[in-house]
């Protein structure tokens, strides 16, 4: 009898061990969304992908992140309106200043920029969608700086950049869920600014 009340404590154990990890790794995906796809697929261990995701987020909350004041947004909204102009005549011009732009509000709001992945794993625990469009963008700008970009390619990292630059730069939220479900009213508006920033470039490549 004793020898069965072991074996049924065991199997209660493990079942309720496995659903114990089944709602972590929920929790995960909720959080990181794309991310977590996108670390899950490339891992050979889905807990070990995991486990680099939860590091990413203790880091992330010991980093000391700040607001943006107005002064501030006012000089990186119109660093941007100078890029998306000069996309006309300099569309790779346009993509690297926007790679730089990126990296130099993210210096403001206090994160580490010094490595490229490192800048992305740190966005990704606030900003996870947003980090998506980081990626490519890069990827993009990397193959603009060896001639293999097309101006529609440009003219996509310009937007992708745009969409992480404005959450960047409008969120004031320091501490907040960054461009997750709680920011959706912001991330509207960030999208019919970016709507508006690429008709007016449109425009200007058929003026041209």
């Amino acid at each position: 009898m004793i020898v069965i009340v072991v074996i049924v404590l065991a199997v209660l154990g493990m079942v309720a061990m496995q659903q114990m990890r089944k709602r972590r790794s929920e929790q995960l995906k909720e959080r990181f969304g794309p991310e977590y796809e996108r670390s899950v697929a490339g891992s050979d261990n889905k807990q070990e992908a995991e486990n680099q995701l939860r590091e990413r987020e203790k880091r992330h909350k010991d980093l000391e992140l700040r607001d943006l004041d107005e002064g501030q947004r006012r000089q990186f909204d119109e660093r941007w309106s100078d890029l998306q102009r000069d996309f006309v005549d300099d569309p790779g011009g346009a993509v690297r200043g926007a790679d730089r732009l990126v990296v130099d509000v993210m210096s403001a709001r206090g994160y580490p920029v010094d490595k490229f992945d490192q800048r992305a794993d740190d966005l990704s625990v606030r900003y996870p969608s947003m980090t998506q469009h980081y990626r490519e963008a890069r990827r993009i700008a990397q193959a603009n700086e060896q001639g293999r970009a097309s101006t529609e390619d440009l003219r996509g990292a310009v937007t992708n950049y745009r969409s992480l630059i404005g959450e960047l730069v409008h969120d004031q939220d320091a501490g907040g869920s960054g461009d997750r479900a709680g920011n959706a009213a912001q991330s509207r508006q960030a999208d019919g600014r970016e709507q508006h920033d690429n008709s007016q470039t449109q425009r200007r490549e058929n003026q041209a």
